[in-house]
């Protein structure tokens, strides 16, 4: 007898349609699935029920979630709704491990006997005339044969003209569309790809697992590799299902509290935003992209460890610090790193104090001057900076009409 949960084919020979109306119907129902899960329960099926599961794709799901082996068990004739109570409880991830293990233990087919059997020949038909009814004599068929496989002779256009005029042309039947020659050249239907050229998603465990004991050792293995919640999260959504679909950050962080290792994750987190802060100099742009966080990924997880006092003092600090940097090649450095001080809120103001020192060095290397070359070499030998960074700046912090307009000045005074 054959088990409900047996299959009756393999999951490649699937048709594709098929497969993929019963994808996007699971995915209407709230219970997306993988390729690969939507074959092996299509392969319970035989191919004369794939109308039956066209039918039912076709229409709205009447009830949530159903995934592929609910499609199966609502056409065996369970109803909707207890096909999602089945579905909500981990019943068919049940079914699909049983129906792995009964694939398994299927034994192979009884091979072919190895004893050669020859048949005898079948006698030769005799070729007989068909005006007389007697049997064709030797030298008839060795006639017969070489006006077979003699090369037949072409004739021109014009001989086939009059040729077709001396002759009276017989109506000819027309050919039945069965006899009509078939074409030529068919595409041959290549095998599909084995081995390693074959492109298998892999297969993801049940939610069920990771709640186990064995589960707490995963998780903290997993926790290891990670920097982050959110990182740990798309690590375990390759490799496990949720309870209802796919794994949410909220079944993650229910799994890791019931195993008490919440707080380590924690610690781990608040310990590497702590340090990305200090090494980026309370820049959170480049905190996030370090941690490899979103800006709304990276706010949040802030704001869930309680850290936002603490961050925003340490960003207070380094803002502070580049406000009262008084080393002048360090501010003109600072000067070209826009989004630095943009992240830290701090362009104009910085600005604004940097073009009134610049204002007041210029104005006392102005005698000294003869061009605006000249004074950004001046002031960077007094203050021990680069002329090129000073020049750049007068540039940046539209400086130079104004020092242009007192260069002149002074190279047309009298005094001078």
């Amino acid at each position: 007898m054959i088990s409900p949960w047996q299959r009756r084919r393999q999951p490649d020979d699937v048709p594709t349609p098929v497969a993929v109306a019963v994808s996007d119907f699971c995915r209407r129902a709230k219970a997306p699935a993988p390729a690969q899960q939507v074959r092996e329960a299509l392969a319970l099926l035989t191919e004369e029920e794939d109308f039956r599961v066209r039918a039912l794709t076709d229409g709205e799901p009447e009830t949530s979630p159903l995934g592929p082996f609910a499609v199966v068990d609502i056409l065996r004739g369970v109803t909707p709704s207890l096909a999602a109570q089945r579905q909500e409880c981990g019943y068919y991830d049940v079914v699909q491990e049983l129906a792995q293990v009964r694939e398994e233990k299927t034994p192979p087919p009884a091979p072919a006997p190895t004893t050669p059997v020859f048949a005898t020949p079948s006698p030769a038909p005799e070729e007989t005339d068909a005006k007389t009814g007697r049997r064709k004599s030797a030298k008839a068929e060795a006639a017969a044969v070489q006006e077979r496989i003699a090369p037949k002779k072409r004739t021109t256009d014009a001989e086939d003209a009059d040729t077709g005029a001396q002759a009276t042309p017989a109506p000819q039947a027309p050919q039945a569309p069965e006899e009509e020659e078939a074409p030529r050249f068919l595409k041959r239907e290549l095998p599909r790809p084995r081995g390693r050229f074959t492109r298998v998603e892999a297969q993801r465990l049940s939610f069920f697992e990771l709640t186990r004991a064995e589960g707490k050792e995963t998780l903290e293995a997993a926790i290891e590799a990670t920097e982050h919640r959110y990182s740990l999260l798309r690590t375990l959504e390759h490799r496990y299902n949720g309870p209802r679909g796919e794994l949410t950050q909220v079944d993650m962080e229910n799994v890791l509290r019931q195993h008490g290792i919440m707080e380590t994750l924690e610690a781990r987190e608040r310990h590497n935003i702590q340090t990305a802060y200090a090494s980026q100099r309370g820049a959170t742009g480049r905190v996030g992209w370090a941690l490899g966080l979103s800006p709304s990924e990276l706010q949040r997880l802030t704001h869930a460890l309680k850290l936002e006092e603490e961050v925003e003092a340490l960003r207070e600090r380094f803002r502070n610090e580049v406000l009262a940097t008084g080393h002048l090649t360090h501010r003109l450095d600072l000067l070209g790193r826009d989004k630095y001080l943009v992240d830290l809120g701090i362009q104009k103001r910085f600005a604004d104090a940097l073009r009134k020192e610049l204002e007041r060095l210029a104005k006392e290397s102005l005698p000294d001057a003869t061009d605006l070359h000249s004074l950004a070499n001046v002031v960077g030998r007094k203050h021990g900076a680069p002329a090129e960074l000073v020049s750049r700046a007068f540039e940046r912090l539209n400086l130079t009409e104004g020092l242009r307009k007192q260069l002149s000045a002074q190279a047309q005074s009298p005094s001078h």
